[in-house]
């Protein structure tokens, strides 16, 4: 018998639903569609069969909607901005799946989740064009998330994430990237072969991690352009987001399959901007509904 996890480590509300999410086991499919927009999960619900919707929960920056589409049952969750935020909505998605809420422990037989990230980036490279659709075939963390789980190494990239580190002259005192493979088959049936593919950065910010400058200068102030110039592999970084690091990550760890999608909204090399961007990300959600 497996031990049990204490209410400390493991909250669960008086209505039996996890703490932060207010889901209840019963409400997790097995296809996840996670967004950063809570609103954006309305978007995603809009394409569910008629009168298929469970659930319709909201808790600070979450919001769960689970519903079928075209038959296929499908949980959409938002989980704001940032991989802190996605280190909870992670763990307690595989808390819903795969520990038992009433005994406590973890269940013997475990579900494996496909999870899916759609969002918005920004390109590191000149021929990337805005409202492109680019799936991270590689997630690269400046956030230091996963180094707070044991065997970081066992789900990382080392080899790339050091040649990165000494290409770019990465502030010192920063936490080290990590570097974290989306899955191969869920990176081939979203993407097809009508998506771009690349290396994507998670960054811990929008403005300072992510080389934009306002009042406050960088420690490297030309490290967008060392970013954009590397090569490893035959790889390159192809592009900023903020949460897939963390996604793919935990996913490995966890046993679930896991990918980012994000829809290009800014030329960070020609200094662009698309904010009449809806549509598209409208165009991705469907997208994504079909061949998750």
């Amino acid at each position: 018998m497996n031990s049990q996890f204490p209410s400390s480590q493991l909250i669960i509300n008086n209505d039996g639903s996890v703490f932060h999410l207010h889901l209840r086991p019963e409400f997790l499919a097995d296809k996840i569609i996670l967004v950063g927009d809570q609103d954006r999960v309305n978007k995603v619900a809009a394409f569910f069969d008629e009168g298929s919707v469970e659930c319709d929960i909201r808790n600070r920056e979450f919001h769960t909607m689970t519903g079928r589409y075209q038959g296929k049952r499908i949980t959409c969750i938002s989980t704001g901005i940032g991989t802190d935020n996605c280190d909870i909505v992670m763990n307690e998605m595989d808390a819903l799946a795969n520990i038992d809420f009433r005994t406590r422990t973890e269940k013997e037989r475990k579900r494996s989740l496909e999870i899916v990230r759609v969002g918005t980036c920004g390109a590191m490279q000149e021929d990337i064009p805005l409202g492109a659709f680019l799936v991270s075939v590689k997630s690269v963390g400046f956030d230091g998330v996963l180094a707070f789980y044991h065997d970081r190494d066992k789900v990382s990239d080392v080899p790339f994430e050091q040649a990165l580190v000494k290409a770019i002259g990465y502030p010192e005192k920063a936490a080290v990237p990590y570097v974290v493979s989306a899955d191969p088959g869920l990176v081939e049936r979203i993407a097809g072969t009508d998506m771009l593919r690349g290396c994507t950065i998670a960054a811990n910010g929008f403005y300072g991690p992510q080389g934009r400058v306002l009042r406050v200068p960088l420690a490297v102030p030309d490290i967008n352009d060392r970013i954009s110039a590397f090569r490893f592999e035959g790889q390159r970084i192809t592009n900023y987001e903020m949460e897939g690091s963390c996604i793919a990550g935990l996913a490995l760890h966890m046993g679930h399959k896991a990918m980012t999608v994000c829809c290009v909204i800014a030329q960070r090399k020609t200094e662009a901007a698309n904010t009449d961007y809806q549509p598209r990300i409208t165009r991705l959600i469907q997208t994504v509904l079909d061949r998750i």
